[in-house]
């Protein structure tokens, strides 16, 4: 998850039609699921990381009910909304470490297999999501942002899976620690990333 508005963003309106607006319907439903199965697993395998996992999928699922509620809306409107879940994004992003770094000194061991089971099913979920979003990538900042978070969505359940490999290998806790911290600076840089493509186009219009 290098940028979350990498490349070149469209700054012109396409108007929105039936196709995406399923498409965002059927990402709502995917992400708001998925943030109930890793927010119930992570508590039970005291995973920091599956925890940072289901705080995304929760925002991913805002940011899509926000993308539907301004779909028809001018292009001031939506790149309004970009700019706000930018802001969303930093922020969780700022929880985050500051619960990887508390957790840090706590010594906690998670359950790798469940970490590894879950992060394979969340996977294969936001796989399906960018798979419908793809042909949407390359329209004003509120579709580009909401492509480029599912994209990086798989990164982070990669991310998951390996520290559930490390978390096996070594029987300890710092690999799930060490990835939920680089998950919220990544977060944190996507964030940025969407702010800057929002405020370029707030001052186009």
């Amino acid at each position: 998850m290098s940028s979350c508005c990498s490349g070149s963003c469209s700054t012109t309106s396409k108007p929105p039609d039936n196709r995406y607006r399923k498409v965002l319907w059927i990402a709502l439903l995917v992400n708001t699921a998925m943030f109930g199965v890793e927010l119930v697993t992570s508590l039970k395998a005291n995973s920091l990381s599956l925890l940072a996992d289901s705080v995304d999928f929760l925002g991913d699922a805002g940011n899509y009910a926000v993308s539907l509620f301004v779909l028809g809306m001018a292009v001031v409107w939506r790149s309004r909304a970009a700019y706000l879940k930018g802001m969303v994004m930093g922020t969780f992003g700022v929880l985050v470490l500051a619960r990887a770094l508390w957790m840090g000194a706590g010594g906690h061991v998670p359950q790798a297999q469940t970490m590894g089971i879950v992060s394979i099913v969340a996977l294969a979920a936001n796989g399906l999501v960018a798979f419908l979003l793809y042909a949407f990538r390359d329209g004003d900042a509120n579709m580009r942002s909401v492509w480029l978070c599912t994209r990086n969505d798989m990164i982070n359940n990669l991310a998951v899976l390996l520290a559930a490999i490390g978390v096996f290998g070594t029987k300890a806790g710092w690999p799930d620690i060490a990835v939920a911290c680089i998950m919220a600076v990544l977060g944190l840089s996507a964030a940025r990333d969407v702010i800057g493509r929002a405020r370029s186009e707030l001052r186009a219009v």
